[in-house]
């Protein structure tokens, strides 16, 4: 079992910046790919990026390449996603989970999730 906290949301000017972190708990995290996910009021939960255990291979959706960085340190269990350039339709809910096996942009692969954090890009 696996328990994930984000932190690091809240309210930004568009064309700025964020970093979102992960917890997560337990001494297996490194063996876990992991990724993040947002949502959107009135949408599906959608995948951003993924990472894979070692964080030597990462992934991410088009529209925000050039713009976010997943990361993960395992020696702290922390997962992170560094927000660039932010616009808008950036704002969501987002969502770090875990998987077990390799890296996945499929939101029903991922085993353990967090409860989210909310990032609002607005003027």
């Amino acid at each position: 079992q696996v328990q994930l906290v984000e932190s690091g949301g809240g309210l930004v000017q568009p064309g700025g910046s964020l970093r979102l972190s992960c917890a997560a708990s337990g001494r297996t995290f490194s063996t876990y790919a992991a990724g993040w996910f947002r949502q959107a009021p009135g949408k599906e939960r959608e995948f951003v990026a993924t990472i894979n255990w070692s964080g030597g291979a990462t992934y991410y959706t088009d529209s925000v390449k050039g713009r976010f960085t997943i990361s993960r340190d395992n020696a702290k269990n922390t997962l992170y996603l560094e927000m660039n350039s932010l616009k808008p339709e950036d704002t969501a809910v987002y969502y770090c989970a875990v998987k077990f096996g390799g890296t996945s942009n499929a939101v029903n692969e991922y085993n353990y999730w967090g409860q989210g954090t909310q990032v609002t890009v607005s003027s």
